[in-house]
């Protein structure tokens, strides 16, 4: 390619990070472990892929702690909870969001691991394979550096984002929507339509329980007819899908029949920005396909001759009985989505100063049971501050008990006010907690302190653009 191609061609390519994580792994025999991404691997080079002036591969990077730190309160820190390979992982989301905002690409795939989207805001162990959630630090991570506000997230994985939506819950600049295998049929048994976001972002979330069964056309039904018409209308500056793809119809763990055309066709029309691996644990029969196919979608090649060695049409008919289901539940959620702001939401969250809600957290890994018990200020200036008391029982010995303050990064003074109070009223009933934990997305400060040696901390490492 001559260098007077290389302008025009630049802002057309697409950019891909593999990072195996070789280094990581929860057992050898687990379902999440470098094999997910070798034989992909060894398919994109069979195929001559990364030959194609579309795409162009980057090496990785790490994130900080602050970054994570931005987003999680990792207990008892950021560094007690995540290896290398984790700081890899969400660092090569965010140098392609750089590389796409600095005009060197037009969107990029993260295949990497470990995954992130059943991390939540609180962090005391690994949940659903998961320490921290990569598209929620490349959110924060943005929003910080190259100053946009609205995001909109679909996830695609066959098990509910529920970290994801934990961490946004209550964030009206953020579009959080997951369809997934119906959670009364699966881990981790959340990601109902009754699920919407909270009082200052209502609507802002929207889940799509799947019954199990389901193939491409109904997988394109849900797209067509309530994901593609929802992101149209919230207009996002920048969209990202969790690219989970344990809804294969191979899958071990899940129990739909997507293919890998399906999600390639699904990656065409939705046309993210970036594209951030989860699960899918059919290492040799799907995630080679499927991994390619996407990257061929993303880079706007032709991926019609991807097809998996067992995939038959004629296998996948979907029934008419749950189709009608899902359609039924499409036209509900769009009615949700589209009388959003006629609802009255005192009648659903209540009125007072908070709103409150306890939430039973278990982490299926580490065996860890977390009681939260959160508030969010009711404001009607900005999204409001949160404050999070967390209880975690390991099984022997007194439960953990932290306190958490989270500043919205579009806070008003006098909720940012507020929140600092709490936090030192926090600071002196230390017999309470543990830990005190402070972040202040408006400022990007992130501050700890800890009882049993009366010290406080910042957040180790620079912040973005630093």
């Amino acid at each position: 390619m001559s260098t007077g191609e290389e302008p025009a061609l630049r802002n057309k390519r697409t950019g891909l990070i593999f990072f195996p994580a070789f280094d990581w792994a929860i057992s050898p025999t687990h379902p999440e472990r470098e094999e997910r991404l070798l034989y992909t691997r060894d398919q994109i080079f069979e195929e001559g892929v990364l030959d194609l002036p579309s795409i162009i591969e980057y090496a990785p990077r790490l994130v900080t702690t602050h970054d994570i730190a931005r987003v999680h309160f990792c207990v008892p820190r950021v560094q007690s909870q995540v290896t290398e390979a984790h700081l890899i992982a969400a660092g090569s989301a965010t140098l392609l969001g750089d590389s796409i905002f600095n005009g060197e690409i037009k969107n990029g795939f993260a295949l990497v691991r470990p995954p992130g989207h059943h991390a939540m805001r609180v962090v005391h162990g690994n949940r659903g394979f998961c320490n921290i959630n990569n598209e929620a630090i490349l959110v924060e991570y943005l929003r910080r550096r190259h100053g946009i506000r609205r995001v909109a997230i679909v996830d695609s994985d066959v098990h509910h984002g529920d970290g994801t939506q934990d961490i946004f819950y209550h964030d009206p600049d953020v579009l959080f929507i997951s369809f997934h295998q119906d959670g009364r049929t699966i881990y981790p048994g959340t990601g109902f339509t009754t699920e919407l976001g909270g009082p200052g972002a209502y609507a802002r979330t929207l889940n799509i329980p799947l019954p199990p069964g389901l193939g491409d056309e109904t997988f394109h039904y849900v797209v067509d007819n309530l994901v593609l018409p929802v992101v149209k209308d919230f207009q996002p500056e920048f969209i990202i899908n969790s690219a989970g793809q344990d809804n294969h119809f191979t899958d071990p763990l899940g129990s739909m029949r997507f293919t890998a055309r399906g999600y390639a066709e699904f990656t065409r029309k939705l046309n993210p920005h970036l594209a951030v691996l989860e699960g899918g644990y059919a290492i040799e029969t799907a995630l080679p396909y499927v991994n390619l196919a996407i990257l061929l979608a993303l880079a706007g090649q032709d991926y019609s001759y991807v097809r998996e060695p067992e995939n038959w049409p004629s296998q996948f008919q979907d029934s008419p009985e749950r189709v009608a289901r899902v359609q039924r539940m499409v036209e509900q959620l769009l009615s949700v989505w589209e009388t959003r702001d006629q609802v009255d939401l005192e009648k659903i969250f209540g009125a007072g100063t908070f709103y409150q809600r306890r939430k039973q957290i278990y982490y299926d890994t580490d065996y860890i049971e977390e009681e939260q018990q959160e508030k969010v200020r009711l404001c009607p200036s900005c999204p409001g501050y949160i404050t999070i008391d967390s209880r975690a029982d390991r099984g022997y010995g007194r439960p953990l008990r932290v306190f958490c303050v989270s500043v919205p990064f579009s806070a008003c003074a006098a909720c940012q006010g507020e929140a600092y109070e709490a936090y030192e009223q926090a600071k002196e009933k230390m017999s309470h907690f543990a830990y005190v934990y402070m972040q202040d997305k408006s400022t990007d400060t992130c501050l700890a302190f800890e009882r049993e040696k009366g010290q406080e901390w910042v957040s180790e490492g620079p912040k973005a653009g630093e």
